[in-house]
């Protein structure tokens, strides 16, 4: 499955269009959410069938594509559906009960094969629910004219902080060729360096969440400053959510592409099997965890390691830091003591360099042990229920008459 996204662009009534189907869209879904509250033991046709229902109950429901109506009652049957694999798993912690959700600076509308129409030149879409939002011109990078459109299954309208946004789920593999290189390569993610690999190469941390945070502050002191329903707090509030977006864009962007480079360059990657959700709980370091984005970047590894049939090799992460890479004894260190002493071999050396040596040594020497590691290759192409979304569009706008 692939997703290619491309920005809308239209009027200011057919934006206010777009936000009334986002908006119908959010009740059907808490609407199901509630159906299933009130009568437990029911299952994913029942809610879809309680579209139907719905949209001869509420007019302005109606008036949102029977098809679309029934994507939104697939999201709350997905909620449901993740809390009870978490329950029969015994996730410790919270298990994550469906909640309703509310009215959100972000947002998306979901449609299938039908409610949208593509012209000729592929470059701009019409909706033809009864919201009659019309035509919008697409701007992005990608090209719709090497796909059929019956390989479109899903079409998708998302609302952010800078515009709004169509994304087109393909049925298409995503398969590309590379030479091989020969090289094996281990990573150990860090805060003071993003990673440190076998070879004892580093890459630095962007930090862009810690290098935006003076001018997320100030934005936040203004929005605090004024007044609920005015339209000063609309602006402030729109000016906060686009610098996080940005935020969010800078911090992907980097993990794209060092992901992509790496993959390309080797022929097995390994890496630690973190549990970050675990480690973000420590409140001196949980906003750092989080600004290195360790899991999005692992989660492009292992995509980038399908597309390119390259093996990606997690291995636990137990004593990789203590055990000397050399002899293979245990050396006790603290958090602060970032250099590997080893007593009995006398072996010095990074801490980091020498937790990446450890790292794949483990992976090469059970590599074909996958019920111990967790590793993959030319195998699947998607990562849970959607392909990572490309590049953010890019186009050069016409300035308006």
């Amino acid at each position: 499955m692939l997703v290619f996204e491309a920005k809308l662009e239209g009027t200011k009534q057919q934006y206010e269009r777009l936000d009334e189907a986002i908006r119908t869209s959010r009740f059907i879904r808490n609407s199901c959410l509630r159906h299933w509250m009130d009568n437990k033991g029911i299952g994913k046709y029942e809610l879809s069938a309680y579209c139907a229902v719905l949209g001869k109950q509420f007019p302005f429901a109606g008036k949102l594509n029977s098809q679309a109506r029934q994507a939104s009652a697939e999201r709350a049957w997905s909620s449901i559906a993740r809390f009870y694999d978490n329950c029969n798993k015994g996730r410790p912690g919270n298990k994550g009960f469906p909640r309703f959700k509310k009215h959100q600076t972000h947002g998306s509308v979901e449609y299938k094969t039908t409610g949208w129409k593509l012209l000729v030149d592929r470059r701009t879409i019409t909706f033809t629910d009864g919201f009659e939002a019309g035509s919008f011109k697409m701007w992005g990078t990608r090209d719709l004219h090497f796909y059929q459109l019956k390989q479109i299954k899903r079409v998708r309208v998302v609302r952010r902080a800078d515009g709004y946004y169509v994304q087109f789920c393909l049925d298409q593999e995503r398969v590309e060729k590379r030479q091989p290189t020969g090289k094996t390569i281990g990573l150990d993610v860090g805060l003071t360096h993003f990673y440190t690999d076998s070879h004892g190469q580093t890459v630095e941390n962007p930090r862009h969440l810690r290098k935006s945070e003076k001018s997320l502050k100030r934005l936040g002191r203004r929005l605090s400053k004024t007044l609920y329903g005015s339209n000063n707090r609309v602006n402030a509030r729109n000016r906060l959510s686009r610098k996080h977006l940005k935020v969010s864009r800078q911090r992907k962007d980097f993990a794209v592409k060092l992901a992509r480079c790496v993959i390309q360059s080797n022929d097995l990657v390994a890496y630690e099997d973190l549990q970050v959700r675990n480690m973000v709980r420590n409140k001196k370091l949980a906003k750092s965890i989080s600004d290195a984005a360790w899991s999005a970047f692992r989660d492009w590894l292992e995509y980038f390691g399908k597309v390119f049939g390259v093996v990606t090799v997690s291995v636990p992460p137990h004593y990789t830091s203590q055990n000397c890479s050399t002899c293979g004894k245990g050396v006790t260190k603290s958090l602060s003591q970032r250099t590997h002493r080893c007593p009995h071999c006398g072996f010095v050396l990074d801490r980091d360099w020498n937790a990446a040596i450890n790292i794949l040594e483990i992976a090469l020497r059970t590599v074909g042990h996958t019920g111990t590691l967790n590793a993959s290759g030319d195998i699947d192409l998607c990562i849970g229920e959607e392909t990572p979304q490309c590049k953010p569009s890019r186009g050069k706008r016409k300035p308006k008459e």
